[in-house]
């Protein structure tokens, strides 16, 4: 652990009760990219949504921001440093942090959402290192760096994880060969526990967590492995190989890019891992020891767009073809697909939202695995690829692209407004 300020971590230790925790990540409070909003437009005007915030100062990334009541917290990079940026919703700079060398090689920028507990930010940079942060002053609390502290492997296109929180303990995965994930301390980043894996190199995955009656469990992917790992031990209880890449081929950038974080569900898992095994349906024991396979189909191939799933339906954007589709979550049949391209996808009241790569906006109702599609704008400010995910918070739709954040008020009005 580098110096921490130790009257801070004590303040902090003792203000922070981890059992009562308010939590701000990637993909909403679940990680699932539902957002659980109400009285949002069924429809929006030909222009779009009305404009309420554009910035365009916080740097080059794709990091998408999280939102508070107050407050967004957005990375980005300038002049090939990582910056963490607070934001008032009037877009006005509160404090900025600079936390290392951000990713420069390919697709220069920042690449992680941040992760708020209470008063304390964790973020990643695409260099692999993971940093604390105190989210009222911006002031660093400890960091480990993915090289000296964990001898960890860095992914082609640079770490995009963004990291999990849970009780006393934050995850991350460096991709080491003894360290290949690890618990720290969220309050000292003081190493809990390790697991090697299968010495591989992360995955650009951010983990999720199951929650069962017995055990809480980490699934997480590595290049070619997802890992079920026991949150408390340690323990590597299950793993679920990437078999379409033959060993003499697993090189860098070969077969290894599973961004989507999986879902759980009534004691079944489901993933979308274009670059591996697609689409699959896996079955948890009830102890969390065992999974086994129920299906897997080659046409729900989402790289890193997400996966969004109502009822009986998995919804997410493909790759090989460029289309947003439906599949059946019982059988593992697609069910529909719209020519709209490849994107990332969220959901708040029974509505989807979809930002493809061209970078369109769009706005689609669904039913029973049925897509329509309803509205959708351009955004037209911002630079480079149109990866982020969209986040909604209180109304308010917030959308990255590249240097800009801008923010679209999407609530209904009623009569008298």
């Amino acid at each position: 652990m580098k110096n921490a300020i130790l009257l801070t971590t004590l303040t902090l230790l003792i203000s922070c009760s981890s059992n009562e925790s308010i939590k701000y990540q990637f993909r909403g409070e679940d990680r699932n990219g539902i957002y659980h909003e109400s009285e949002l437009l069924k429809e929006w005007p030909l222009e779009g949504p009305e404009e309420i915030l554009s910035i365009e100062n916080i740097g080059n990334g794709y990091g998408s921001p999280i939102v508070t009541e107050d407050k967004i917290y957005i990375s980005g990079e300038i002049d090939s440093m990582a910056i963490l940026f607070c934001l008032n919703h009037s877009g006005d700079i509160l404090w900025q942090t600079e936390f290392g060398v951000e990713w420069s090689v390919n697709f220069p920028g920042s690449r992680s959402s941040p992760t708020l507990v209470d008063n304390m930010i964790y973020i990643g940079s695409g260099m692999g290192n993971l940093h604390c942060i105190n989210a009222n002053t911006g002031e660093k609390i400890w960091w480990k760096d993915l090289i000296e502290d964990f001898d960890g492997v860095l992914p082609r296109f640079g770490h995009s994880e963004a990291a999990l929180v849970y009780d006393d303990k934050v995850f991350w995965i460096p991709g080491g060969e003894k360290y290949n994930v690890v618990a720290l301390n969220r309050f000292t980043g003081e190493l809990i526990w390790s697991n090697p894996g299968f010495s591989e190199r992360s995955a650009y995955n951010s983990p999720k967590l199951i929650e069962l009656e017995t055990r809480n469990i980490l699934a997480a992917f590595s290049a070619y492995h997802l890992m079920g790992i026991d949150t408390e031990t340690g323990e590597l209880l299950w793993s679920h190989e990437q078999d379409n890449t033959p060993l003499e081929e697993r090189t860098l950038g070969q077969g290894d890019t599973h961004g989507n974080t999986v879902l759980y569900e009534n004691g079944s898992i489901y993933y979308a891992v274009g670059d591996g095994n697609c689409g699959v349906k896996l079955e948890l024991s009830e102890d969390g020891s065992e999974i086994r396979e129920v299906w897997r189909n080659k046409g729900f191939d989402s790289f890193m767009g997400g996966i969004v799933k109502f009822g009986n339906y998995l919804y997410a954007g493909a790759t090989l073809k460029k289309e947003l589709r439906s599949i059946d979550a019982t059988t593992g049949v697609i069910t529909d697909s719209l020519k709209i391209g490849s994107g990332a996808l969220i959901a708040a009241d029974n509505m989807l939202y979809y930002y493809n790569q061209k970078g369109e906006l769009i706005l689609l109702a669904f039913a029973e695995g049925k897509m329509k599609e309803i509205s959708s704008f351009k955004i037209k400010k911002g630079s480079k690829e149109h990866f982020s995910h969209p986040v909604i918070h209180n109304g308010i739709l917030y959308q990255r692209h590249g240097n800009a954040l801008m923010a679209f008020d999407i609530k209904m009005k009623s009569e008298e407004e």
